[in-house]
Parts: C-alpha cells; structure tokens; sequence
C-alpha cells in the first residue's frame, strides 16, 4: 500500500471555527478517498509521540501544545502518489504563502494553525495511519 495512502489531521483551530465539513469536501473533491477517519483530541503526551520527529526543533513544543488543545479529525486518505499529492492539494505549510484554492489557504489561520495535517513521506505516511488506525479500522 505505500505510495497510496497519507494521513491528515484536521488542527484543533479549523475544527473550532466549524470547517470539518468544507475540508472533508474539499479533499473528496481532490479525488482523495476516505478509508479510515475519527473525531478525537490527543493528549499532550500523544501529540509529542507522534511529533517525536521534531522534538529537536524550536517549533515542537508549541507544535504539541497546539495539537492538544482541542478536538481534531484524523484520516487516512488514498489516492495514487497519495502523500505528493496531498501536500500539493493542501498548500504551503504558511497560509499566507499558499497557493489560491489550497486548503491551507482557504482554512488555515497562520503558519502554526495551517488547517490541516498531511504526512511528508510514505515511510511517515504508514508510521502516522498506524498511530491512528489498525488496518482492521480501513475499509
């Protein structure tokens, strides 16, 4: 399956401000199919395991606080070339920088508070739908 799947988060600020719905409507319409999803909040231990990768990085604490701090949307997404094409479709990490029409653009709020998630590499692709989802929860 690698090359076909990626994981998205929906952040804790674009499920405040209420866009759960155009976001799940925006990555159906990029022809991203849905094979596992969940409400949830992550505590903050959960949040620096599954940014453990950048725990060396200036950003990672705010980062982890950010993430539990409220409710998110994990899922797991699948399309050809799915993690390239995900961060295409999604838009620069800085909304201000993204392309017109990207999620990130339309949803997100600032550099920190982007809107959405989306894995940088099939190897971290599976690492991160594993964190969420056993594959007997991928239809």
């Amino acid at each position: 399956m690698s090359g076909n799947i990626t994981l998205t988060m929906i952040k804790p600020m674009a499920v405040k401000k209420g866009f759960i719905g155009p976001i799940l409507n925006k990555i159906a319409e990029g022809g991203f199919r849905i094979v596992a999803m969940k409400y949830t909040k992550l505590s903050l231990e959960q949040a620096q395991k599954f940014y453990e990768v950048h725990r060396e990085r200036p950003f990672y604490g705010e980062l982890t606080e950010f993430m539990s701090s409220g409710p998110i949307v994990a899922a797991v997404l699948e399309k050809d070339n799915a993690v390239q094409a995900y961060r295409d479709y999604i838009g620069a990490t800085d909304p201000s920088k993204a392309e017109e029409g990207t999620i990130r653009k339309l949803y997100g709020t600032n550099l920190g508070m982007n809107a959405v998630h989306g894995s940088d590499s099939d190897e971290n692709a599976n690492i991160e739908a594993n964190f969420f989802f056993p594959t007997s929860e991928r239809y």
